[in-house]
């Protein structure tokens, strides 16, 4: 259990996307005393920026109780499998107890590879592992109460598949633990003679990857194959030769590459021992015996027996619920908040509302991108400094940062403790980024908004313009496809719509293909594939396999997904380049700053001259709260090659960048060309893209992930402001 600093209110909701009538849990810690209050507010602007509107919020009625007792919910990071021993099966004690490990923080601190205890109680009976120097060690339980422990003299490698083992024999005292490396041809064992209690161990518990102390403590760094464990004591020989008698030995054997795809563990053995995991450790994970000839888990599942653990995995906080908020039958579609509030401390938990299930309420539909929003969730900053945190202060911002709570569990864009790569995001838990007044960047003058406070640049625009419109969320969408669509006579996205998966692009396209009118107002989008997982409600995956702009790299042969084993990384490496939909894709990226567009000849032929009315100026864009300009920090643009269709306009196309724009690597052959073949500088650029359909409908695009930024500004009197709004008019009224 954490005992680390926590803010003093602070919830989550079981549910990010709701519609009308449903009920959604919330959970809330506050470490202060007595009641706190909730309420019901509608969020239209979550920028605190105090040269734009600010943020703009409406109180809703809503059905909440006077008062809810405050109290601190704890939470346990870390993953491990769980087995439970029925009560008429107990475990041998004479026995022995071996696992393939690759450790990967061998020496931090005491890490368990497997560990025996009684239910319902506090002390372990035996533990295998690795002591806080990096040796291998068993400890056991003895007679009298005590506890000894045999420790290797060396030291285990890191990153280096190893067996560990440790054998127990009740009739000698003797206690045995070893490890053999193949990769170095090292083999260890230590042996002590000593009273070895018979303890055994009914109503048992097993747990691997973990200790039972406190809740689960001593957190396994690494990857582990075949736990199994012999009702023998097994010599060194018999248990490193396959040929072995040893088989008929078996109690149980935990074989990881069955049923990848689920939260369960399966045994082989005789016993049926199953178990389930606690936090989502990292499955289709490279064994010891990985070869390199099969890249799928799917094609060679021997091959990926493997699951790697961490000490900092969270998947859900499982806090208790303190109150159920059924959502209102008439409640408005759009983006809320439930405000927690105790004296001066508030909380905002955030609730994507869509309209009624098979009901329109608009002509207009908002795309909001759930997935994105949850894939960043919590990301960490490595420049979270005294600079930014003036700025927070300044501008009454939203005060805390991940960087900060870095245990609340980090986002895919950040690293495990063990240096490996965050292939999992889940929204139940809190997600300091998903609060109105959060600063993603906090060392400019600008907003520095990215995804939730960003997006609501747009919905300020929309309300200010008077226009009604619904949202859908990523989640709604994947589950419903096309038909979610079907009736609205223009679909707009938000900022940054990077994360999906075939299903919410099955659906954009079979909208866009039959006739409907889609806006895409962001950069990077449609770039990186996601799984959902079948069982978990919320908890995402993203492999990022070869290419892209990355935080981290997969491990060879991890490039596809544990939850619906499909290859992961970008859409572009799935034959599916986001040009193909929205007739622009990733290009380039650079700091966070902006810059103009410059309207090309194209834009003043009479079939899109149009969307110019009211506009005199050549240099669109100039301006705005994210990064000071309407082209800015991710670009993308036209590239027929990779499916821009033939009769896409490039209306303008930004210039002017600083030098810290650069393409990105997927646009790389050699340290000297290019996949377009075309000169670097020329391909930094973000285009303002127009395509008409064969079908009737329209797309727009355009091109930069700051765009928004703009639209407020000026009190929404602005050449961008009247783009969008002369686009919108035409969309919703053809």
């Amino acid at each position: 259990m954490t005992t680390t600093p926590t803010p003093p209110l602070l919830g989550y909701a079981d549910r990010l996307s709701v519609r009308p009538g449903e009920t959604v849990a919330v959970k809330v810690s506050c470490t202060l005393e007595e009641d706190f209050s909730a309420s019901l507010v509608r969020i239209i602007c979550a920028d605190p920026n105090p040269s734009g509107p600010g943020i703009i919020e409406e109180s809703v009625p809503a059905n909440f109780a006077a008062g809810y007792p405050a109290r601190v919910q704890p939470f346990t990071p870390g993953s491990c499998a769980l087995i439970s021993l029925g009560d008429d099966l107990t475990l041998p004690t004479t026995m022995t107890v071996s696992a393939m490990i690759w450790p990967t923080k061998p020496g931090h601190s005491e890490q368990a590879v497997m560990s025996f205890s009684k239910r319902n109680e506090p002390r372990t009976w035996f533990v295998l592992g690795i002591d806080d120097t990096g040796h291998g060690f068993c400890r056991i339980l003895l007679a009298d109460g005590s506890s000894t422990q045999v420790t290797l003299l060396t030291t285990l490698r890191e990153r280096t598949w190893t067996r560990l083992w440790a054998a127990i024999d009740t009739d000698t005292g003797r206690l045995t633990v070893g490890s053999h490396s193949e990769r170095q041809g090292e083999t260890n064992t230590t042996t002590l003679e000593t009273q070895v209690a018979d303890n055994t161990v009914g109503e048992g518990e097993i747990l691997i990857a973990a200790t039972r102390a406190e809740g689960r403590s001593c957190h396994f760094n690494g990857k582990i194959d075949s736990p199994m464990i012999y009702d023998r004591y097994l010599d060194q020989a018999s248990l490193l030769d396959e040929a072995s008698d040893s088989a008929e030995h078996l109690f149980a054997r935990w074989d990881f590459s069955v049923g990848v795809s689920t939260t369960q563990i399966h045994d082989i053995g005789p016993h049926a021992l199953n178990g389930s995991l606690i936090n989502y450790p990292a499955r289709a994970m490279t064994g010891w015996n990985w070869d390199g000839s099969e890249m799928c888990w799917r094609h060679a599942p021997s091959q990926y027996g493997a699951i790697h653990f961490h000490d900092d995995d969270i998947y859900d906080f499982n806090w208790e619920t303190d109150f159920a908020f059924h959502v209102p039958d008439h409640l408005k579609s759009g983006v809320y908040g439930i405000r927690l509030t105790h004296g001066d401390h508030t909380d905002t938990i955030p609730l994507v509302v869509c309209p009624p299930r098979g009901q329109q309420t608009a002509r207009l539909c908002v795309l909001i991108s759930t997935f994105t929003w949850t894939v960043y969730g919590n990301h960490a900053r490595p420049d979270y400094n005294a600079t930014w945190q003036d700025k927070i202060k300044q501008w009454n911002a939203y005060p805390w940062n991940p960087a900060a709570f870095r245990h609340y569990g980090l986002s895919t864009y950040n690293f495990h403790s063990d240096g490996s790569g965050i292939c999992h995001s889940s929204h139940l838990r809190p997600l300091f980024n998903l609060r109105p007044g959060y600063l993603t960047f906090g060392a400019s003058q600008c907003s520095g908004l990215r995804h939730f406070q960003a997006d609501s640049h747009l919905t300020a625009w929309l309300e200010a313009k008077g226009y009604d419109y619904d949202v859908i969320t990523d989640e709604a969408l994947h589950e419903e496809g096309a038909e979610l669509l079907t009736p609205y006579a223009a679909v707009t996205t938000g900022t940054h719509p990077e994360y999906h998966t075939r299903e919410t692009l099955d659906a954009l396209q079979a909208y866009r293909d039959q006739g409907g009118h889609l806006a895409y107002l962001g950069g990077n989008g449609f770039y990186w594939r996601v799984a959902l997982h079948p069982e978990n409600k919320g908890l995402i995956e993203i492999r990022r396999a070869e290419g892209g702009i990355r935080a981290w790299a997969a491990e060879p042969g991890e490039y596809y997904s544990a939850m619906d084993g499909t290859y992961g990384g970008l859409w572009r490496r799935n034959g599916r380049p986001p040009q193909r939909l929205a007739g622009v894709g990733f290009s380039a990226q650079g700091t966070f700053s902006g810059s103009y567009y410059r309207r090309t000849a194209a834009s003043y032929d009479q079939n899109v001259a149009w969307m110019f009315d009211g506009i005199e100026d050549e240099i669109l864009g100039d301006f705005g709260l994210c990064g000071g300009g309407a082209a800015g920090f991710e670009l993308d643009r036209v590239d027929y090659r990779l499916g821009s269709p033939e009769n896409t306009v490039i209306l303008a196309s930004s210039e002017n960048h600083d030098d810290s724009f650069v393409l990105v690597p997927e646009e790389h052959l050699t340290h000297i060309t290019n996949w377009p073949g075309e000169p670097t500088e020329q391909l930094i650029r973000a285009d303002l893209a127009y395509i008409e359909t064969e079908t009737g409908g329209a797309i727009f695009s355009t091109g930069s992930i700051t765009f928004c930024g703009s639209l407020p500004v000026n009190n929404f009197q602005n050449n961008i402001s009247t783009l969008l709004d002369n686009v919108f008019h035409r969309f919703l009224t053809s």
